[in-house]
């Protein structure tokens, strides 16, 4: 079973639209803030390698807004992986058992100096295990 990643979201005033809640764009961004939590030691590693993580294709399916004066969080964990992708499934919930919205990210290895795709590097398919303690505690992350 794959270990779940959680973080805090911070709301910001400007995260709002004009209807009083959470843009819903927004979302996207509290996603990639708890896969950059997740991801700090492998990214700068890999970075170093020139090795990058793109976002290849990014789904959200809405269940509920998001008012400011809501707790949020994004769960992640690591769903399926691949030659040289691997998926990423998220929720964003108020800890308490309310959903805001279920999402999924496909994430591909690429080789930014030979310009092409790469296999998933074993950094990364480590956090697919459950046995590994890979999942690092963020600023206020924790695994489960």
């Amino acid at each position: 079973m794959t270990q779940t990643y959680s973080t805090t979201i911070e709301l910001r005033f400007s995260d709002l639209d004009g209807y009083g809640h959470v843009n819903s764009a927004v979302y996207f961004t509290y996603l990639e803030t708890a896969r950059v939590k997740l991801f700090r030691e492998p990214f700068e590693e890999l970075t170093r390698q020139g090795v990058f993580l793109l976002v290849a294709r990014a789904e959200c399916d809405f269940k509920l807004p998001i008012l400011f004066t809501d707790s949020v969080s994004v769960s992640v964990r690591m769903s399926r992986v691949g030659g040289a992708s691997f998926d990423l499934e998220y929720r964003l919930h108020d800890g308490k058992g309310k959903t805001f919205a279920n999402a999924r990210t496909t994430m591909v290895c690429f080789d930014n100096n030979a310009k092409a795709t790469v296999p998933v590097p074993g950094s990364i398919r480590a956090l697919a295990s459950a046995e590994t303690p890979a999942f690092k505690q963020g600023d206020n992350g924790h695994a489960r």
